[in-house]
């Protein structure tokens, strides 16, 4: 019965209105390792899987951008042994990414603080980008060692620096100046948030860029989460009257 319910909505999606961002914390990998009677490292497995799906599904459907968290800047306090699966997780997908981007047009790009990753991730990520800038299509944007407030720290602190280089005076900032500085620089903020799992929180994920933005929440575990799943989200999102504090 749910399953039919979740069908009979993702009929209703408007496709002539969508988001043109989605942005999405992918929670609940290690919850359902567990319910499952898995390690841990298990469920991050099964929940890259369903990043592929859920883009693959983005990018079809017609959307321009999907931002994920994969990897914040608090997660390094997991196990040695965690932290290194995810990595090599994400050097199987880049690896797999990059002989797939130009025969899809497609576009990657990551947020983050790139400094402690490996040098042969951190190669792995600077081709992606390399080969995104000759690219058109959608984009996925992934979020590793990635903090919102870590995100403004930095921006300020570039910010800072051109001040005392002469390209700017700190009565210059705005808002404008200040997003240019960010990871998102010239990507357009996300209409939606989702969050799996259950949890009702943004956990330090892109503050700055959801301020605007419409949230939807589910007790679906990430590796469980479908396309469906996702439809049923921009249908909620569709059906909201968003008036960024103006009045209709």
């Amino acid at each position: 019965m749910a399953t039919d319910k979740i069908v009979t909505q993702a009929r209703q999606v408007d496709c002539d209105c969508l988001p043109r961002h989605i942005a999405i914390i992918m929670d609940g990998n290690g919850r359902w390792a567990t319910k499952h009677g898995l390690p841990r490292t298990a469920g991050h497995k099964a929940g890259s899987q369903t990043f592929e799906t859920i883009a693959t599904h983005c990018r079809d459907l017609g959307l321009d951008y999907l931002t994920v968290y994969a990897f914040s800047t608090e997660n390094w306090k997991r196990s040695e042994g965690e932290v290194s699966a995810i990595m090599g997780l994400l050097k199987r997908y880049l690896n797999k990414a990059i002989d797939t981007m130009e025969k899809e047009n497609i576009r990657l790009h990551f947020f983050g603080d790139m400094t402690p990753i490996s040098p042969e991730l951190r190669a792995l990520i600077d081709k992606a980008h390399t080969m995104s800038a000759r690219r058109t299509g959608f984009q996925a944007n992934v979020c590793l060692n990635y903090g919102g407030r870590d995100e403004l720290v930095r921006g300020a602190k570039a910010f800072a620096q051109d001040c005392m280089n002469g390209k700017w005076k700190p009565e210059d900032l705005s808002e404008a100046l200040l997003s240019s500085y960010l990871d998102s620089a010239q990507i357009p903020d996300p209409e939606l948030v989702i969050r799996p799992s259950g949890e009702l929180r943004l956990s330090n994920f892109l503050p700055w860029q959801s301020a605007y933005s419409e949230f939807y929440f589910s007790d679906i575990l990430w590796p469980d989460f479908t396309a469906e799943h996702l439809e049923q989200a921009i249908v909620a999102y569709q059906q909201r009257d968003r008036r960024f504090g103006g009045v209709k």
